[in-house]
């Protein structure tokens, strides 16, 4: 029998560990406890900061619910959902790079035409979206579904306003034909900040941290024989691009935004989008 101690901490408690577990459980709970252990003796974690710490994971679940997620907000500004999408998304030279899904997707939207208009406030300036879903050799991928989805020219996402926002607000999908183009009309996309009336934001004034994300189109890209692509489109002038308060911005993911004259749209951002095979 091996009694705790500070030495001993990580092989003690694994060694609790019963021996019908499953190998996974086993890998990670064991390293889990090993990293825990090294970062209290690291920093030599005091019982004030270990009360605080259990202070702010308590408040931290006491305001989720089925619209919030604080949790996964706090996964989200440590970097952490970032690190996790990266090594579950690693894709060949030439594809698009994965970023975060974030909290706002809504399913079955509707399935709209090519060059709709998916702006039903009328807020915003207007802005053409289009470009190719190809292959990793520039070969057009037809029967992609292209669905979008984005914030209004006042930060917010339609589920964030129910009754305020038509539904399917900045919301569509499109199905690419044989030459793999889509295109969309909805509005340039504003920088907005995240939920920062819980813990999390807290945290975030406590670290000299800001709430905010820069402006960005979602896409959610799926075709048969490919991989499931989420990923943004960034607004390249934004003035948060480079302290994002999620880490999403990947400079493969930073799209021209062009001013037009004279033309029915405003804007007009193109961006080809390359899938890797399945």
């Amino acid at each position: 029998m091996q009694y705790f101690s500070e030495d001993l901490s990580v092989e003690t408690v694994n060694a609790r560990m019963g021996a019908n577990v499953t190998p996974r459980m086993a890998e990670v709970m064991s390293a889990l406890v090993k990293h825990l252990h090294a970062f209290a003796k690291e920093i030599h974690l005091t019982q004030a900061e270990w009360e605080t710490g259990i202070e702010f994971l308590t408040k931290t679940g006491q305001i989720c619910s089925g619209e919030r997620q604080e949790f996964i907000l706090l996964s989200d500004v440590l970097g952490f959902s970032m690190l996790v999408d990266a090594i579950n998304n690693r894709r060949p030279a030439g594809a698009t790079e994965n970023t975060v899904f974030g909290p706002f997707h809504v399913e079955d939207a509707p399935i709209r035409a090519k060059g709709d208009n998916i702006s039903l406030d009328g807020k915003g300036d207007p802005c053409l979206f289009e470009g190719k879903v190809i292959d990793l050799h520039g070969n057009p991928v037809a029967g992609a579904c292209v669905d979008v989805w984005s914030d209004n020219a006042d930060g917010f996402y339609d589920v964030q306003q129910p009754g305020i926002q038509p539904k399917w607000n900045n919301r569509g999908r499109f199905i690419t034909g044989a030459d793999g183009a889509y295109a969309f009309r909805g509005i340039k996309p504003t920088s907005y900040p995240i939920p920062d009336d819980g813990p999390v934001g807290k945290m975030l004034a406590q670290l000299g941290r800001h709430p905010y994300r820069p402006a960005h189109m979602h896409f959610l890209v799926t075709a048969p024989g490919f991989q499931r692509l989420v990923t943004h489109t960034f607004v390249g002038d934004d003035f948060y691009l480079e302290s994002d308060a999620v880490f999403g911005v990947k400079q493969t993911l930073i799209a021209p935004f062009e001013r037009l004259d004279g033309a029915d749209t405003l804007w007009r951002s193109p961006f080809d989008f390359v899938l890797t095979p399945a």
